[in-house]
């Protein structure tokens, strides 16, 4: 997997690329040529900072909508030699992803790629996955040979057969297929051995057993260290479960160091749990201020956590990091200042796309922190996340008073179905392009409920149709 290179935030490659409305607004107003190339790159080349969570599918598949974009270069894309050799799925996905959109817009074309492409692509379950959406049983039945023949009849491949019938995300074409004679039988011996991994899996658990104690659950905890698996949240929880009141001085002892790194992560998310407002454990955690005990921090809710915080924000570590993000989602008024410092100094420091941004951007918005509009602005326009676009954007609506007739208005047009209806409860419709991308939303059967809900909220029933 590649780290993308995003182009700067004034150019029409860089706003598609963002999935910024102005990218949509900028790209239908420039030479059609140039528009589709960047377009087109910015699906060939996913530029999202994490592609599992952040939506760009369905703004570029109505940019191609808009633009009556051709498909060739996808095509090229998808059946290059790369599908050879790579495999994984973030190569392909974003542009799968655009087709099953445009197909569920009528785009003939863009179906016909998919089910070539599920016949004979590396990443065919994908593929597959978009047509169970969209596709006829005729046209989901043809493909059955095509995908069948990848599973050899052996012992290797009906146990992958049976694992591809078990993690389907849509099991409609196997339904189907299992209704084919020369196929049923087959199939139904993998879907009954896919329920009994999945049952025996559930049956036979690898963690803590009746009658364990406090020891037993640190033994385990270090245990899952040593095999690179962290489970000292889970060890906490267990250790909920078993611990005596005459336990205490060990786990306090534990939280201190004495048992190890996992044996003093769990105890210390222990104590989190069961002891919040307690200042000892306040002060086992700023003795350690190491990774464990930021995360355990960043449990913490109480006052007494929100007060720690207050004395500990100017630090320049993780937990002045933690404590700014603490006051951010629970501090009060008081703390505008301390989380306008915060939010300043990490956008200085670190960028505008920093993770750490997300709770400050968050607190801002929350505190109605008014001077914080520039800031929020430029995070706006410079990220290269979506979803943190999304948050100043929120945090905008309750600090900007431009923002109704600035920011929001393309924001209509953005990637994120958060951000859109943020955009839908407050752009101004003053401007003649709002009424009618609203009217436009309401009517596009591929927008979210809630955007849509909150777009009837804006105008009159009778003109949402």
């Amino acid at each position: 997997m590649f780290e993308p290179v995003i182009a700067p935030s004034g150019t029409l490659l860089g706003l598609l690329q963002r999935g910024r409305g102005d990218g949509t607004l900028h790209a239908l107003a420039a030479p059609r040529a140039e528009a589709l190339e960047a377009l087109n790159q910015c699906v060939l080349r996913d530029p999202r900072q994490d592609w599992q969570v952040e939506n760009r599918s369905l703004y570029y598949a109505r940019l191609y909508l808009d633009l009556a974009g051709p498909l060739g270069e996808i095509e090229a894309h998808l059946f290059s030699a790369d599908d050879l050799v790579d495999e994984e799925d973030h190569r392909t996905g974003l542009a799968l992803s655009v087709l099953g959109h445009l197909a569920s817009y009528g785009r003939d074309d863009a179906l016909m790629l998919l089910r070539r492409y599920a016949a004979s692509g590396a990443n065919w379950a994908w593929a597959l996955d978009e047509l169970a959406l969209r596709d006829d049983d005729e046209g989901l039945r043809s493909l059955a040979a095509a995908v069948l023949a990848r599973f050899p009849a052996t012992a290797e491949g009906e146990a992958r057969l049976a694992a591809a019938v078990r993690d389907a995300y849509e099991p409609r074409p196997w339904s189907l297929w299992e209704e084919i004679p020369q196929y049923g039988e087959r199939l139904r011996a993998a879907r009954q051995q896919g329920s009994f991994d999945r049952w025996q899996r559930q049956m036979t658990p690898s963690g803590p057993r009746p009658g364990w104690g406090v020891q037993a659950v640190f033994d385990w905890a270090a245990d899952g260290l040593r095999r690179g698996t962290p489970l000292h949240v889970p060890a906490a929880r267990c250790l909920a479960a078993v611990a005596q009141p005459e336990d205490r001085s060990a786990i306090l002892a534990a939280a201190a160091g004495a048992d190890g790194e996992a044996a003093r992560a769990t105890a210390l998310h222990h104590l989190v749990l069961a002891e919040p407002d307690n200042p000892a454990v306040l002060d086992l955690i700023e003795a350690a201020a190491d990774e464990p005990a930021v995360a355990a921090f960043e449990r913490m809710c109480g006052p007494e956590a929100v007060e720690r915080a207050r004395r500990w924000v100017h630090r320049p570590d993780a937990l002045g990091e933690a404590a700014a993000a603490t006051l951010a989602a629970r501090g009060g008024a008081e703390d505008a200042g301390l989380v306008l410092g915060a939010l300043r100094s990490t956008v200085r420091g670190a960028g505008p796309d920093t993770r750490r941004l997300f709770a400050l951007v968050d607190g801002a918005g929350r505190l109605a922190i008014g001077c914080a509009a520039p800031v929020l602005r430029h995070v706006y326009r410079e990220t290269a996340s979506s979803h943190l676009r999304g948050r100043a954007a929120r945090a905008l609506a309750s600090t900007d008073p431009s923002f109704a007739a600035g920011f929001a208005v393309e924001c209509l047009w953005d990637c994120e179905e958060t951000t859109r209806e943020v955009a839908a409860r407050h752009a101004e419709t003053a401007d003649a392009r709002v009424a009618p991308r609203l009217r436009r939303l309401a009517a596009d059967p591929a927008e979210e409920e809630d955007v849509q809900s909150a777009v009837r909220s804006r105008i009159a029933p009778e003109s949402a149709v």
